[in-house]
């Protein structure tokens, strides 16, 4: 047995050192790389063709206009204006009260459908029977087209044939003329843009209700805390991210109306419901003055998107704090 060990120890002592495996990764030659970033950007190509043609060149047109007399016989610039397309706009009352009437429409829908959208949420994620139905019906006013709603709702809206005046009627309530008060036709066309847009909002809460850590909620359950309690302290700073991405989302999209008010209201009575888009299209397609009406845009353009950036850093810091 001592032979053999010795001869053992030996035989390790004289054996060279394995050499450690070689656990870098191997960078792959610069030729075929290439070829992937190559084949990567052919495949990018024709959407970001489609996109530069749908959205970039339009934009630089008009911006290039705003600042211009446009030739209406060839829709190109005549001669260059300088800053007083501007000037015009910022000096025009219309335009002004198109900015408010925006303002009061988007104070007034975007907390309403926040609230709407989320307290529903809460409901169609509680185990209930027939949620799965409901939750599908609430999915079909999003799909409807913009025109479409507006003009449905115009015609339910009616004081003589509305079914809405119907239902009023059989409480005893006389028949109201809502689109023809300033303050009702805002309510309404605020209504009818929660009522299509609500169930967007539902989905996004959704999501982030059913993401939200179980074990949190059992252990504020276990430390006494009620449901309110839990609401404000637990699930409400949880969902505070969800909650500002919804609303940038939905802040995106509301900027934009426009559909809706040109079915339903046309800007009217008055100028109540003329929101800015709606004001900017009147500009350009009925009184011909693209300039003015190229600079509006403008000009919204960027308020959006310094209050866009302003709700991101928001959402960024919500993230990094929550």
């Amino acid at each position: 047995m001592s032979t053999k060990t010795e001869t053992e120890a030996v035989g390790s002592a004289v054996a060279p050192p394995t050499a450690p495996a070689d656990m870098s990764p191997r960078r792959r030659p610069l030729g075929d790389r290439l070829k992937d970033i190559g084949g990567r950007w052919l495949f990018l190509a024709p959407a970001l063709i489609i996109l530069v043609a749908v959205l970039a060149y339009p934009l630089f047109y008009t911006i290039q206009i705003s600042f211009a007399e446009l030739d209406l016989s060839t829709f190109t610039p005549a001669k260059n204006v300088g800053w007083l397309n501007y000037r015009t706009v910022l000096e025009d009352p219309g335009f002004l009260n198109s900015l408010k009437v925006t303002g009061v429409y988007l104070a007034l829908a975007l907390p309403l459908q926040m609230i709407l959208g989320f307290g529903i949420a809460f409901l169609l994620n509680a185990e209930w029977r027939g949620r799965g139905v409901l939750r599908a019906l609430f999915l079909i006013p999003m799909v409807v087209v913009p025109v479409v709603a507006g003009g449905v709702w115009k015609m339910l809206l009616d004081p003589m044939w509305g079914f809405v005046n119907y239902l009023l009627g059989l409480v005893g309530i006389d028949p109201i003329n809502w689109l023809a008060d300033p303050t009702l036709a805002m309510v309404s066309l605020v209504l009818i843009d929660t009522w299509r847009w609500t169930p967007f909002v539902v989905l996004i809460a959704s999501a982030g209700i059913m993401s939200l850590p179980g074990d949190v909620f059992e252990a504020a359950k276990v430390d006494g805390a009620g449901w309110f309690a839990t609401l404000r302290k637990v699930t409400l700073p949880l969902l505070a991210p969800v909650i500002l991405a919804a609303f940038i989302v939905r802040w995106l999209g509301a900027v934009k109306m426009f559909d809706i008010a040109l079915a339903a209201t046309k800007g009217g009575p008055g100028q109540a419901t003329d929101v800015v888009n709606l004001y900017i299209y009147e500009k350009a397609f009925r009184g011909l003055e693209f300039g003015t009406a190229s600079s509006m845009a403008t000009l919204v353009l960027a308020i959006t998107m310094l209050l866009t950036f302003l709700f991101l850093r928001l959402n960024r810091f919500l993230e990094k704090r929550w």
